[in-house]
């Protein structure tokens, strides 16, 4: 088993497992600590079930009909906490299902300065820092609460990450919710409070495949991504601080493309990320919180399944799972393989807190961080 911190925290809490009128809680086992791990089950009455977990607010799976009405689970994960305490899965690290903090995707040498102090965080992804440190928001136990309304059924997760938690500064206060509608819709709200200045870029890690999770590959999805530019990458996956047009290069997804059709391109964004694992601009402010923006849409031409995503964000990354090798086996006891599965990231972008160009990701003191995504279900004819 990887190495896991054996002390409970004062600010990781047991969860309730109480409330929430139709929301199925069960154990889910328990870390090395001896911390109680609860599955949350919603579902709504056209065949759409989630379920989620308090550690890491992971999406353990998400059930969807095809257009024949046959349910498959179209997210990568296991089927119990331990897979995701294994070594195996610590050494491929892909964050599956995972909520990110506090800063999603990679800040440049894990360092930033701020209001004149230089700030160095963990460099776990080579020389820089990724998806918020060695023990970032995916690997702490949340607070959860489930809920029932007349929109659908949620669970409410809370996490305090302290002061100095993985070189940040400020202790920030925050809480994810997630929300299955009955309009076939999940609504994830972001928000946060901090004591101090500090950088947040709050993200939802899930990988689809919307021919059924197991499936090898996902490179015939046709996917449109509703961003006229990007920011390209250096070696090490790090923004140079341009915002280049799509047009004419193989990150144009303007109208529907097959994800496979240009990824082996000879093109040296894609050779830097062994693929797509980049950041698409989607506008340089965030929207209104009650007017999400489209931002992607992705049609698995076989089964039917259709995944659309709106949000507050200014970015997305878009990752085609360039990394997967293989070294671990998902739920329906297929190996997760190069590409068989892909990763649409809402969120401000990558190493903003050094590029002076780029939508701040400062949160002050007294302000409230407020974000939402909303993805759509459905099939086409």
């Amino acid at each position: 088993m990887a190495d896991e911190d054996h002390s409970p925290e004062a600010n990781e809490n047991s969860p309730s497992t109480g409330g929430g009128k139709g929301v199925e809680a069960s154990p889910f086992g328990e870390l090395p600590d001896g911390r109680e791990v609860t599955l949350y089950r919603l579902n709504n009455d056209n065949g759409l079930t989630l379920e989620v977990m308090n550690y890491g607010g992971i999406i353990v799976s998400l059930r969807a009909p095809d257009r024949t009405g046959h349910v498959e689970d179209i997210v990568l994960g296991f089927d119990d906490l331990e897979s995701y305490l294994s070594d195996a899965y610590r050494r491929l690290n892909p964050y599956f299902g995972a909520l990110i903090g506090r800063y999603g995707n990679r800040i440049d040498q894990g360092r930033f300065a701020l209001d004149g102090t230089t700030y160095q965080l963990a460099t776990n992804d080579g020389d820089n820092h990724l998806h918020g440190g060695d023990r970032g928001f995916d690997r702490r136990l949340w607070q959860a609460e489930p809920f029932s309304t007349a929109d659908g059924k949620g669970v409410r997760l809370s996490y305090t990450s302290a002061d100095g938690e993985e070189g940040y500064p400020g202790r920030l206060e925050t809480t994810v919710t997630y929300t299955l509608t009955g309009a076939n819709t999940l609504e994830v709200r972001y928000r946060a409070e901090t004591d101090k200045a500090t950088p947040v870029n709050l993200t939802q890690h899930s990988y689809f495949n919307l021919s059924g999770e197991g499936d090898p590959s996902i490179l015939d999805h046709r996917l449109t991504i509703h961003g006229d530019a990007f920011t390209p990458v250096d070696e090490t996956l790090i923004p140079s601080g341009e915002i280049r047009d799509v047009a004419g290069t193989p990150f144009d997804f303007r109208e529907p493309v097959p994800i496979g059709e240009r990824i082996g391109d000879d093109n040296r964004q894609l050779a830097r990320g062994g693929g797509y694992d980049h950041n698409f601009v989607l506008a340089m402010e965030s929207a209104p919180l009650e007017s999400p923006r489209p931002a992607a849409r992705v049609v698995d031409p076989d089964s039917g399944r259709v995944l659309e995503i709106a949000t507050t964000e200014p970015g997305l990354q878009f990752y085609s799972g360039n990394f997967l090798d293989g070294s671990v086996t998902g739920k329906a006891g297929a190996p997760y393989v190069k590409r068989s599965g892909f990763a649409l990231e809402t969120q401000h972008f990558p190493d903003s807190p050094n590029q002076p160009t780029f939508p701040s990701t400062i949160l002050e003191p007294g302000d409230t961080y407020h974000s939402l995504t909303v993805y759509r279900f459905s099939t086409t004819d």
